[in-house]
């Protein structure tokens, strides 16, 4: 059986609140799970210590016994130190997209225009 550790979502409408779950993986979102690890608020504030509760030890082990975890849930283990942090290759995500290129293109040509006058 395909584990994943992942998030279920519960809260009401604009109002989200997630379990860090470990389940089959073929299981839906808010489904049947094997073990409760923890839970996410991303109503808290980023530096509030409830926004993110843990439990290191069962995640360490589920991880030892196979289970792969969502990116998020690797991103909150790279920042507990359980897992190593992992390279993520992104290279287009800083780039600025076309009518972006073509924007800055017709303002420096206008720039320029107008610095030569």
């Amino acid at each position: 059986m395909a584990t994943k550790i992942r998030l279920a979502r519960g809260g009401s409408k604009k109002r989200p609140h997630y379990s860090i779950v470990v389940a089959d993986s073929r299981m839906p979102r808010d489904g049947r799970f094997l073990a409760k690890l923890g839970t996410y608020n991303p109503l808290l504030a980023k530096d509030d210590e409830n926004r993110v509760k843990l439990d290191l030890d069962l995640a360490k082990a589920w991880l030892e016994k196979g289970a792969q975890p969502t990116d998020r849930i690797a991103r909150f283990l790279e920042a507990a130190g359980v897992k190593p942090k992992a390279e993520r290759a992104n290279p287009k995500k800083a780039q600025p997209g076309k009518k972006a290129v073509e924007r800055a293109k017709e303002r420096a040509e206008k720039a320029e225009a107008a610095a030569a006058e």
